[in-house]
């Protein structure tokens, strides 16, 4: 707390508008909650080796390594 005093009087600004830019940039990065970020979509064709399941790594890494 007294870091951020001293910022607030650096800056020549009040203690709780320092807190309220502080909370308006850290919520400015977080999604608003049920938010459902979008995916990105792969265009390129192809898709997984027939009998994968992408949903089991260990069946996956083993049809790798048999590779």
């Amino acid at each position: 707390m007294e870091r951020a005093r001293k910022e607030a009087k650096r800056r020549g600004t009040t203690l709780t508008a320092l807190i309220e830019e502080g909370l308006t940039v850290v919520l400015a990065g977080m999604p608003e909650e049920n938010e459902v970020p979008e995916l990105p979509v792969c265009m390129a064709g192809g898709g997984t080796w027939s009998g994968v399941d992408i949903n089991n790594s260990a069946g996956l890494l083993e049809m790798m390594e048999q590779e």
